[in-house]
């Protein structure tokens, strides 16, 4: 277990390494800076990672080295927080309140959420029958 900051930390996930919050985080709190050096879209599409964020059409985050703690945020079909863009940064912002020791999440989007998740089905908590959710479609 690792810690991030002072209030995160990442540690085992149904779906992965996640990041968790050590204490509570009020709704609209910036939590985390997705961060990586920055790349062209062309270098996206030559590499075909899977921690590029995308900034715009021409550019990406490329969120993989493991300073980025931001990367072990997990997708959620019901997600409690959202990034935004602001130049060539991105913040992560909770969307509702975050409990102490829960997960932070985000939804990934559609183009992901077809190219990598759906081919092995959604693990995410909102669609893990046995947690009590309902399988989330994204048309």
């Amino acid at each position: 277990m690792a810690t991030t900051g002072s209030h995160l930390v990442d540690r085992r996930a149904a779906t992965g390494l996640g990041l968790f919050t050590l204490r509570g985080i009020a709704a609209g709190k910036r939590i985390i800076e997705y961060t990586g050096p920055i790349v062209t879209a062309e270098e996206v599409a030559r590499r075909r990672g899977r921690y590029f964020f995308e900034i715009d059409e021409r550019y990406a985050v490329d969120g993989s080295p493991r300073t980025n703690r931001a990367r072990y945020i997990n997708h959620s079909c019901r997600p409690n927080a959202e990034a935004f863009v602001t130049g060539r940064r991105v913040w992560v912002w909770s969307k509702e309140a975050i409990e102490a020791g829960a997960e932070v999440t985000l939804d990934y989007g559609k183009a992901y959420f077809d190219d990598y998740i759906r081919p092995k089905g959604c693990q995410c908590a909102g669609c893990r029958p046995w947690e009590g959710g309902a399988a989330a479609a994204k048309e």
